[in-house]
Protein backbone atom coordinates (compact mmCIF):
# COMPACT_ATOMS: atom_id res chain seq x y z
CA UNK A 1 0.00 0.00 0.00
CA UNK A 2 2.95 2.21 1.08
CA UNK A 3 4.51 1.68 -2.70
CA UNK A 4 1.26 2.62 -4.18
CA UNK A 5 1.04 5.79 -2.04
CA UNK A 6 4.94 6.90 -3.10
CA UNK A 7 4.05 6.27 -6.79
CA UNK A 8 0.80 8.03 -7.11
CA UNK A 9 2.97 11.16 -4.78
CA UNK A 10 5.75 11.22 -7.17
CA UNK A 11 3.58 10.88 -10.38
CA UNK A 12 1.67 14.00 -9.01
CA UNK A 13 4.81 15.75 -7.83
CA UNK A 14 6.36 15.29 -11.60
CA UNK A 15 2.83 16.37 -13.57
CA UNK A 16 2.97 19.80 -11.42
CA UNK A 17 6.36 20.79 -11.81
CA UNK A 18 5.84 19.78 -15.59
CA UNK A 19 3.15 21.66 -15.62
CA UNK A 20 4.21 24.70 -14.00
CA UNK A 21 7.47 24.72 -16.77
CA UNK A 22 5.08 24.35 -19.45
CA UNK A 23 3.03 27.52 -18.00
CA UNK A 24 6.27 29.94 -17.54
CA UNK A 25 7.70 28.65 -20.56
CA UNK A 26 4.17 29.93 -22.07
CA UNK A 27 3.56 33.19 -20.40
CA UNK A 28 7.21 34.39 -21.31
CA UNK A 29 6.72 33.83 -25.04
CA UNK A 30 3.88 36.52 -25.06
CA UNK A 31 5.91 39.32 -23.75
CA UNK A 32 8.15 39.85 -26.70
CA UNK A 33 9.32 43.94 -27.28
CA UNK A 34 8.74 45.39 -30.25
CA UNK A 35 11.80 45.24 -32.81
CA UNK A 36 13.92 47.95 -32.74
CA UNK A 37 14.86 49.92 -36.16
CA UNK A 38 17.85 48.61 -36.34
CA UNK A 39 16.81 45.02 -35.96
CA UNK A 40 14.30 46.48 -38.71
CA UNK A 41 16.79 47.29 -40.97
CA UNK A 42 18.72 44.20 -40.15
CA UNK A 43 16.06 42.24 -41.31
CA UNK A 44 14.52 44.08 -44.10
CA UNK A 45 16.37 46.48 -45.58
CA UNK A 46 17.35 44.10 -48.69
CA UNK A 47 19.48 46.70 -50.37
CA UNK A 48 21.39 47.66 -47.53
CA UNK A 49 20.87 51.37 -48.66
CA UNK A 50 20.25 52.08 -44.34
CA UNK A 51 16.62 53.06 -45.29
CA UNK A 52 13.34 50.62 -45.51
CA UNK A 53 11.31 50.99 -48.50
CA UNK A 54 7.88 50.50 -49.25
CA UNK A 55 9.20 47.45 -51.11
CA UNK A 56 11.17 46.21 -48.31
CA UNK A 57 8.90 46.27 -45.39
CA UNK A 58 6.14 44.20 -44.73
CA UNK A 59 3.28 43.34 -42.13
CA UNK A 60 1.79 47.01 -40.42
CA UNK A 61 4.77 48.70 -41.52
CA UNK A 62 3.37 47.83 -45.11
CA UNK A 63 -0.14 48.19 -44.07
CA UNK A 64 0.47 51.87 -42.40
CA UNK A 65 3.52 53.04 -44.50
CA UNK A 66 1.93 56.08 -46.01
CA UNK A 67 0.71 57.23 -42.40
CA UNK A 68 4.46 56.70 -41.34
CA UNK A 69 6.23 57.88 -43.95
CA UNK A 70 5.02 61.41 -42.91
CA UNK A 71 7.59 63.32 -44.74
CA UNK A 72 6.75 61.08 -47.77
CA UNK A 73 9.66 60.41 -49.57
CA UNK A 74 9.34 56.71 -50.32
CA UNK A 75 11.28 55.63 -46.90
CA UNK A 76 10.78 54.79 -43.23
CA UNK A 77 13.40 57.04 -41.48
CA UNK A 78 14.36 56.17 -37.43
CA UNK A 79 12.54 59.57 -36.52
CA UNK A 80 9.52 58.24 -38.66
CA UNK A 81 9.16 54.88 -36.93
CA UNK A 82 10.36 56.23 -33.47
CA UNK A 83 6.82 58.40 -34.08
CA UNK A 84 4.44 55.80 -35.47
CA UNK A 85 1.82 54.46 -33.74
CA UNK A 86 2.89 51.03 -31.53
CA UNK A 87 0.14 48.55 -32.90
CA UNK A 88 -1.65 47.01 -29.56
CA UNK A 89 -0.31 43.45 -28.48
CA UNK A 90 -2.38 40.54 -28.28
CA UNK A 91 -5.71 40.27 -25.51
CA UNK A 92 -4.68 38.84 -23.15
CA UNK A 93 -6.84 36.10 -21.97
Amino acid sequence: MKRITLKTGLLFALLVAFGTVAVNAQSKGERREPPTYAKLLEEMDADEDGQLSKEEVKGPLKDNFSEIDTNEDGFISKEEFDEAPKPKGRPRN
